[in-house]
């Protein structure tokens, strides 16, 4: 009974949550972006549009931001482990690459919760429905719906370095090792920050990548690598 008698029981599980709820809610992140999203855009999605976000996409969408949300919150519980029993602190590097991963999750939580799912449950679901009873759409459904996909997208782009610093957590214990985080965290901060707000405040240019399922998945790698090339010259 280790399991529930221990710190380290405790701590497996929650990170065995915090693994099922990421990859229900990541998992369907990639559906919306790389296989719903597309073939809305198909001739064929198109006729089936509006069934789907009547019928198939708000059992979607509670999936998705539950998942979202059980993922946020055992992932900030089991940082407080690690501050707590491990004894651990912020100045550590396994803390220091963690957060790094987590403040971007925290930002996608951010996303789905306060932009996506309320563009979809206000304009989206509510406008096919008024439509198909024989009304008319809510005024204003297409410019929300295009901010709640710039902001999937964004989800998307952050997936990639978000799930690549959680695993180097353990597996790259020389790299982001805590030293100089006052001058890690201002530049990798204000790159972080610089992304989430692409999607409201950015340019054509700057929204472009966000466009296309390649443009996203290209954008995140460059992330990642901006923010390891970050780490590695602070360090």
């Amino acid at each position: 009974m280790e399991i529930i008698t221990t710190g380290a029981g405790w701590e497996f599980l929650f990170r065995w949550i915090h693994f099922l709820a990421g990859i229900t809610w990541i998992g369907i992140l990639y559906y919306f972006n790389f296989v719903q999203t597309p073939f809305f855009g198909s001739e064929l999605g198109g006729q089936a549009k509006s069934a789907m976000i009547r019928g198939l996409v708000p059992n979607a969408l509670w999936w998705f931001r539950w998942g979202a949300m059980f993922t946020f919150l055992s992932g900030w519980l089991l940082v407080l482990m690690y501050l707590g029993m491990d004894g651990m602190s912020l100045g550590d590097g396994l803390i220091t690459r963690i957060l790094t991963g987590g403040i971007m999750g925290t930002l996608m939580w951010f996303n789905v919760w306060f932009v996506i799912w309320p563009a979809q449950r206000d304009y989206a679901i509510k406008s096919a429905e008024q439509v198909a009873a024989g009304g008319q759409a809510v005024p204003g459904t297409p410019e929300k719906g295009a901010l709640a996909g710039r902001a999937s997208r964004t989800n998307t782009l952050f997936s990639i370095p978000m799930l690549f610093f959680m695993g180097s957590a353990r597996h790259l214990p020389t790299f982001n090792n805590g030293d100089n985080d006052l001058i890690y965290w201002i530049v990798a901060g204000v790159v972080i920050l610089a992304v989430q707000l692409n999607p409201f405040m950015g340019t054509a240019a700057t929204q472009k990548p966000l466009s296309t399922v390649s443009g996203t998945i290209h954008a995140g790698l460059g992330l990642t690598l901006v923010l390891y090339l970050i780490g590695v010259i602070v360090n």
